[in-house]
């Protein structure tokens, strides 16, 4: 290939990794996070431990008691039914972000809650917003995965030729930006099909609907999402038709929805226009594992339970099951706890993909020039800032989880110690920013542990071997992780002491020729 070409893909790897890093870094680390999901949602509520399970017995009393108190809510509310992570019977009513959540009291009274805790949920928008406002950051994360997929085929072009030679050369010694490459070479290629389905299912997930936009006027006649309208939705919103019709006992309705769907656990039900005759409940439920999408849902009506459509994964049309399993690959939810540590495991390496082609960029201009310039300092000091910053502030919403608790705490703490891990990068020199930001990250993570042991009385290894396993695995892997981002700010601090004093991370005084010759330029300049 001509060396022109070459550089052509060069400048595309390094400029489309640049851009999409930093929201990508977020993504990653908290998607490894959101891996177990279910498991942060146990962690995260403690009563869920202990609480003994509703019987859906009570369902319908929960239903009338709400309606009694909410007429308003016959029009569409949510029926959240028993789980591990969550045993008690509960209403969702109103929009996401707002809803209000009710429940029985032990003396059959309705009660409103507001939720403890959505530490779970926040951590699963920072994956698919990358902490952006939800209205518009998954366009936006979507845009980034889109240049995401440009950074691998460029990567793939430039260093396929090599791949065998390099795969396992990791050269450690005084040459730090070779030591890099190394790493991160190996760690994109060794990762390389999960990294093309990630992109490849990110832009489609979160630009699906856009993508199609083209397609619906100037192909189809606005006619496309109508043809594919029963693979992107259960059902099309129902309008009421005023007429009263009797409403079938919940726990009859469950009774019926197991006969249609045998072996299916259900555990959310959307009610429509209840007490209406057109009024219809969406029903999903997981199918016995084993198969790669298991999602379940079950449409009928509310007054007679009648089956209006029904999609399991043997039945389902091939555009639903290319989306449900499009959203499993993504997300990992087909292989039980191996599967599950795999994509924590290349999810923590995409992170640092992202963040080591930063630092390449950083070494890249030390070799050209004596003292760097202000756009490696800047560079430098956003790298730390939102990388660092959006772990200090994972590790801060953790600990107030576990300590404070309520769900704007939980928020004002990422975002709080994110915004002022940003400005700290960007005003101190990067050598002492990274060394103060990694030791920030050690100390949250290492508090962590202890945090959790206090609040619940009973230390990780004794809850182990009670069998409540995710304490000792949370325990675990904040240990790992404080640990490793100590050994890095260790490591910072002595290169910034013994490392060329020419570089950003340099604590030193710069080389008196080079700053006389920068001096003796900016002199001739302002001449």
């Amino acid at each position: 290939m001509k060396a022109a070409t070459l550089r052509n893909y060069m400048a595309l790897h390094t400029w489309s990794g640049l851009l999409a890093g930093f929201g990508l870094f977020i993504a990653f680390f908290a998607g490894a996070l959101t891996v177990f999901h279910e498991e942060l949602e146990i962690w995260e509520t403690p009563s869920a431990r202990t609480a003994p399970m509703d019987s859906t017995a009570k369902a319908q009393q929960l239903i009338d008691a709400f309606l009694a108190a909410h007429p308003e809510g016959r029009k569409t509310f949510a029926l959240g039914l028993p789980t591990e992570a969550e045993p008690a019977l509960r209403i969702s009513y109103g929009a996401h972000g707002h809803a209000r959540e009710f429940r029985l009291s032990p003396q059959g009274a309705l009660v409103e809650e507001q939720p403890a805790s959505e530490l779970a949920h926040l951590l699963y928008r920072l994956h698919y917003t990358a902490g952006l406002p939800e209205a518009w950051g998954g366009y936006v994360l979507g845009v980034v995965c889109v240049l995401y997929g440009l950074a691998l085929v460029s990567g793939v072009v430039l260093y396929a030729p090599g791949f065998l030679k390099d795969l396992f050369a990791l050269r450690v010694g005084k040459n730090l930006k070779r030591m890099w490459q190394d790493a991160h070479n190996a760690i994109g290629i060794l990762s390389l099909p999960f990294h093309i389905m990630f992109a490849w299912s990110s832009a489609v997930l979160a630009l699906g609907v856009l993508l199609m936009a083209p397609f619906q006027y100037l192909v189809f006649e606005g006619k496309l999402l109508n043809l594919v309208q029963d693979d992107i939705a259960l059902s099309v919103p129902v309008k009421a038709s005023g007429t009263p019709a009797a409403v079938l006992p919940a726990p009859e309705l469950l009774a019926g929805l197991e006969r249609a769907a045998p072996g299916t656990r259900f555990y959310h039900l959307r009610y429509h226009h209840i007490g209406d005759a057109a009024g219809q409940v969406e029903a999903y439920g997981a199918a016995p594992a084993g198969q790669l999408t298991r999602l379940t849902a079950i449409v009928a009506s509310t007054s007679d339970g009648r089956i209006k459509r029904l999609v399991t994964p043997q039945n389902a049309s091939p555009g639903n099951v290319f989306l449900r399993g499009l959203q499993t690959l993504h997300f990992g939810n087909f292989g039980g706890y191996a599967l599950k540590w795999v994509y924590f495991v290349l999810g923590m390496a995409g992170a640092f993909l992202f963040y080591s082609g930063n630092l390449l960029w950083i070494e890249s201009r030390r070799k050209r020039q004596g003292l760097q310039k202000r756009s490696a300092r800047l560079m430098a000091g956003l790298t730390l800032g939102l990388c660092l910053g959006s772990v200090a502030g994972i590790g801060a919403l953790l600990l107030v989880n576990k300590t404070i608790g309520g769900v704007q705490a939980e928020e004002y703490a990422y975002y709080g110690v994110f915004g002022v891990a940003v400005l700290w990068a960007l005003v101190r020199p990067p050598a002492r920013a990274a060394h103060e930001l990694l030791w920030t990250c050690a100390l949250l993570c290492a508090a962590l542990p202890f945090t959790q042991w206090w609040r619940s009385g009973v230390d990780p290894f004794s809850a182990a071997l009670a069998g409540q396993w995710i304490m000792l695995g949370a325990a675990g892997i904040a240990t790992s992780f404080a640990l490793g981002f100590a050994r890095m700010a260790r490591a910072v601090l002595r290169r910034g002491l013994q490392g060329d004093p020419a570089s950003v991370w340099s604590l030193q005084a710069p080389p008196r020729a080079a700053a006389a010759q920068t001096a003796g330029a900016a002199s001739a300049l302002a001449r």
